[in-house]
């Protein structure tokens, strides 16, 4: 139920997002030598979006990132966030941006509390206000004055989002947010990410928890070897094409039965016992009445959906294979 009204939130904050563009990647390449860690590399991320920034490990996402904040310079192309040019006006426009980048660097000898003011200290002060609604808002309110050695993982993620949260940016950088939560935690991250969407914020999330980008992004691009390989919408990118999942009892009898047919050849069974297939006609109900003539009495019947996961590897194995 949960994962439902998430995913609808997810989708509204997709329909609801600006045309303004936030953040733009533009021809970005970045050559070290003979290796290019970043070819090419365009991309329009809106306010509102939810944007996952995916691909394996050495495919360019954190160069791409690097490039971002302006500690790398481009061997060509550009970065703008808000209209600006990164390498041309970094000190106007990255104190508009929060980032979470890796495993935060923290005092661990001072409180919660103290490692966020001595943060802000260093940014030229925040409201005394700010400190209590970032506490509140990431989930530390109560164990802002102990030591951070004494948090868990996961609580030091939350003080890591606090302090990108500190100057109220308008765009969120996120590396690995949901790294060291408990499952509690990760839903109400989650809801949080959504909440900022809501709030005309741009989130731009890279993760290997593809099951929580899947629930928490709206639009995603995969790149490898430093080649964007998609970007597109969760909705889209998961989408199956024409197939149908089929819950019947004697699955096993029933999928003979459909790979006889011209048009069932390509259908199998998926990891939990249902039937994924093409149906006579495209339509599901031909699928329902011709089990039921053959003696199957479908239970569920619905349009097939891809896990992210699983198109993740899809995709950048095929390229892989390609490069090679």
């Amino acid at each position: 139920m949960v994962d439902n009204v998430m995913a609808m939130a997810a989708t509204s904050s997709m329909r609801e997002r600006s045309d303004e563009v936030v953040l733009r990647l533009q021809n970005l390449t970045k050559q070290y030598g003979k290796r290019l860690a970043v070819d090419n590399l365009s991309l329009n991320i809106h306010r509102g979006d939810v944007f996952g920034f995916l691909g394996p490990n050495g495919a360019g996402k954190t160069t791409t990132i690097r490039m971002v904040f302006g500690l790398i310079t481009p061997t060509a192309g550009s970065v703008e966030i808000l209209g600006k040019d990164v390498l041309h006006h970094r000190a106007e426009v990255l104190p508009r941006v929060g980032a979470l980048i890796e495993t935060p660097a923290l005092y661990l000898y001072m409180s919660g509390l103290n490692n966020l003011k001595a943060v802000a200290a260093t940014l030229g002060g925040v409201p005394a206000k700010r400190y209590d609604a970032i506490l509140e808002l990431v989930g530390l309110k109560g164990r802002e004055k102990d030591r951070v050695r004494t948090y868990s993982l996961g609580m030091k993620q939350r003080l890591g989002l606090a302090i990108a949260l500190l100057q109220d940016p308008e765009v969120l950088i996120l590396d690995e947010p949901a790294n060291g939560l408990d499952p509690a935690g990760i839903v109400e991250m989650r809801d949080l990410m959504h909440r900022l969407a809501s709030e005309g914020k741009t989130v731009l999330i890279s993760s290997h928890l593809l099951t929580e980008v899947q629930q928490i992004c709206s639009r995603v691009a995969i790149i490898n070897f430093g080649k964007l390989i998609t970007e597109t919408t969760i909705e889209d990118l998961t989408r199956g094409h024409g197939e149908y999942e089929v819950q019947v009892e004697r699955a096993q009898e029933a999928l003979q039965l459909i790979l006889q047919q011209p048009w069932g050849r390509s259908a199998h069974l998926s990891q939990n016992g249902a039937i994924i297939t093409p149906t006579p006609q495209g339509r599901g109900r031909d699928l329902n009445l011709f089990l039921g003539q053959a003696g199957f009495v479908v239970d569920t019947l619905a349009p097939a959906t891809h896990d992210l996961e699983q198109v993740f590897l899809q995709l950048t194995s095929s390229q892989a294979g390609d490069v090679k």
